[in-house]
């Protein structure tokens, strides 16, 4: 089924998403973007049911063809400091003040949001999987943070990042526990009580 092109064609709309929420280490990294609402892009999908190299072709594809688009993040010492759900509002605000246009909406994937500077918003649940710019924006989240993840492996081979790219993943777990944590380890978002025996 193909994805929505707007949720209301009379305003200029930004689809705003986030990844790596889940994870042990790294930062959340949003996006968001503002599509032509008369075009269609026929191969844009929500980021986690494209492979890897699909959502490389596809984030190339958007950053060459959206009206504008933006890229936001909180590292792990501002996901300790205000909790894993405020970081993420605050990496989506800074991918909105990244946009060169300022959107008359913005639609928000999931089910809750802080106001940005009062522009109306619109929270959608599995909104990636619904409408065009949401997914656009899932995609630039989802390549930008994995490509950071894989950078930081070369720093920190033991943990498998650029396998895991920092998510609670068995292995992941078990190198904690050997290992300790590393400076990017989010001290306050552990989920095994492995895991917090060892911080």
């Amino acid at each position: 089924m193909a994805l929505k092109a707007y949720f209301n064609s009379q305003l200029l709309e930004a689809g705003c998403d986030e990844a790596g929420r889940g994870c042990l280490a790294g930062p959340v990294v949003a996006a968001a973007v503002i599509l032509d609402a008369r075009k269609d892009y026929p191969d844009l999908n929500d980021s986690k049911k494209l492979t890897a190299r699909s959502r490389s072709k596809q984030s190339l594809m958007i950053k060459a063809e959206a009206l504008s688009w933006g890229i936001g993040m909180a590292t792990p010492e501002e996901i300790d400091q205000i909790n894993i759900l405020q970081a993420s509002f605050l990496a989506m605000h800074r991918a909105i003040s990244q946009l060169k246009q300022q959107p008359q909406l913005l639609l928000i994937d999931g089910n809750r949001f802080k106001p940005y500077e009062e522009i109306p918003f619109q929270c959608i649940i599995s909104g990636d999987a619904l409408y065009q710019s949401i997914a656009a924006a899932s995609i630039l989240a989802k390549t930008f943070r994995d490509e950071l993840m894989l950078q930081a492996h070369e720093s920190f081979p033991v943990y498998a990042w650029d396998r895991n790219k920092g998510y609670p993943t068995s292995f992941h777990k078990k190198a904690i526990a050997v290992h300790g944590i590393s400076p990017l380890h989010r001290k306050s978002f552990n989920h095994s009580r492995q895991t917090k025996l060892v911080l």
